[in-house]
C-alpha cells in the first residue's frame, strides 16, 4: 500500500505544521507531506515548509477574481500530487462549499476547545469567559458549518485558578501538537472510518 500523501494549509506562525514535519521525520506520522499551502506569503510558515523541503503554493487571495478561482489552482495543485487528506493547521480562510464537498471526508481540522463547545473564534477566550472548569482540543472533519464537522479525537485540558489566555492556550497548543500527528498517523494506517457522524478508529 502507498503512503498516504497529505497536504497542509496554513496562515501563520506553523507550530502544528512543524509538528507534523517532526513527526514524519521520526517516522511517527507514517505519511508523506506533499504540499503546504499558504494565503500569507510573508507568514513564517513557508520558511518551515522550504527548511523541511516540501513543496509550497503561496497565494494572496486579492489576486484572484474569487475564492471559486484560487481554489480551482489549489485543486489543481493537490490532484498533481496525487494528495488524498487535507489538514487545516491555522489556516484563516473559510473553505467553499464547493470545495468542502469535492473533498467531503478527506479534510480535518483542529479546535481548542472541546466541540461542540466553543466553537468559533477565540475559543481559549469564550471558556474562560464562561467559567468552565475543563476544556480541550477537538480533532474533527470538516463539513459546511463552523466548527460542526464530525469529532474524531478529544483531548481534555484542565483550566486551573489563576489562568490566562496565554498560559490557557500553551497547554492547549502541547495538546494540539501531539494529537493531531497521532490522528494523521491514524489516517496514514487506514484505521479511520466515517458513517454518517460517527467516527471509528480500528484498532
Amino acid at each position: 500500500m502507498s503512503s498516504l500523501r497529505i497536504a497542509v494549509f496554513a496562515s501563520g506562525r506553523g507550530s502544528n505544521f512543524q509538528a507534523l514535519v517532526d513527526a514524519q521525520v521520526s517516522g511517527a506520522l507514517g505519511c508523506e507531506l506533499s504540499l503546504m499551502v499558504c494565503d500569507k506569503p510573508q507568514a513564517p510558515v513557508v520558511e518551515l515548509a522550504k527548511a523541511a523541503n516540501v513543496d509550497t503554493f503561496v497565494f494572496q487571495p486579492k489576486e484572484y477574481a474569487s475564492k471559486e478561482e484560487y481554489e480551482r489552482n489549489i485543486a489543481a495543485e493537490l490532484q498533481q500530487r496525487g494528495v488524498e487528506l487535507i489538514v487545516l493547521a491555522g489556516y484563516m480562510r473559510l473553505l467553499s462549499p464547493s470545495f468542502v464537498e469535492f473533498y467531503n471526508g478527506r479534510i480535518i481540522n483542529i479546535h481548542p476547545s472541546l466541540l461542540p463547545a466553543f466553537p468559533g473564534k477565540d475559543a481559549i477566550g469564550q471558556a474562560l469567559a464562561y467559567g468552565v472548569k475543563m476544556t480541550g482540543v477537538t480533532v474533527h472533519f470538516v463539513d459546511g458549518g463552523m466548527d460542526t464537522g464530525p469529532v474524531i479525537a478529544q483531548k481534555a485540558v484542565e483550566i486551573k485558578e489563576g489562568d490566562t489566555a496565554e498560559l490557557l492556550a500553551e497547554r492547549i497548543h502541547n495538546v494540539e501538537q501531539k494529537l493531531y500527528s497521532e490522528v494523521v498517523s491514524w489516517f496514514a494506517q487506514r484505521r479511520i472510518s466515517l458513517n454518517g457522524r460517527n467516527v471509528t478508529i480500528a484498532e
